[in-house]
């Protein structure tokens, strides 16, 4: 399962552009970090009151006084600042976040996303999700493809949408796949994996791109 992260973590890394200011949800999309192009400088904005998010510092008193979104530890970058929680979301919802990258529990073939309801478990409420999918110029889903070998990917989400036709581009472990009006077009695919295989996993019916290519990956710079 690890290894899935990774992988979908170093496709991510391609997407982003020099300059951009990215936004990662908890979970898989803060791995990408780490396989992003050393050339490639990114703004890395966390919803909880920062720009400049990094890994955490290698002083380990650091540690305890920065944390990301998620919690986690975290650390920041000699040209990050930090605000409050409105000026946060007020970058969010202003339309200055270039791209985010966050995990789902359900997309549909509408680009529908849910990724707040964990089935059986209770939570406080979706978080800042509402908020990036809607703010955010691209939003980039990062998951694995299946959930114990169930589609994720559907032809109409079940669970409560955290929001509606908002889903640009799905980054999995078998394939890239562009949200379009026409449907979901399979424009890479993994070469452990078939295209039938592929579509067997998935409910959706995928458009299969004239242009399909098999994934590249960056390599682990850091």
């Amino acid at each position: 399962m690890e290894e899935k992260k990774q992988y979908i973590a170093a496709r991510v890394a391609r997407e982003l552009k020099d300059g951009d200011v990215i936004n990662l949800g908890i979970g898989l999309p803060t791995l990408v970090p780490s396989y992003v192009d050393p050339s490639v400088s990114l703004i890395l904005q966390s919803e909880n009151g920062f720009v400049g998010l990094k890994a955490v510092a290698d002083d380990p008193e650091d540690a305890p006084y920065i944390t990301n979104a998620g919690g986690a530890p975290a650390g920041i970058e000699p040209t990050g600042a930090f605000f409050n929680s409105a000026d946060s979301f007020t970058i969010i919802r202003g339309g200055h976040v270039d791209t985010t990258v966050l995990g789902a529990l359900q997309v549909d073939e509408k680009g529908n996303i849910a990724n707040w309801i964990i089935p059986g478990k209770i939570v406080a409420g979706m978080g800042g999700a509402m908020d990036l999918v809607v703010g955010a110029k691209r939003v980039i889903v990062a998951m694995e493809h299946t959930n114990k070998g169930k589609p994720k990917i559907l032809k109409k989400c079940t669970l409560p949408l955290t929001a509606a036709g908002q889903v640009n581009t799905i980054i999995t472990d078998m394939a890239v796949i562009e949200v379009t009006p026409k449907g979901l077009v399979l424009t890479e695919y993994n070469p452990e994996y078939t295209v039938e295989e592929i579509q067997a996993a998935t409910e959706a019916t995928l458009i299969i791109s004239e242009d399909l290519k098999e994934m590249r990956v960056n390599p682990r710079f850091a």
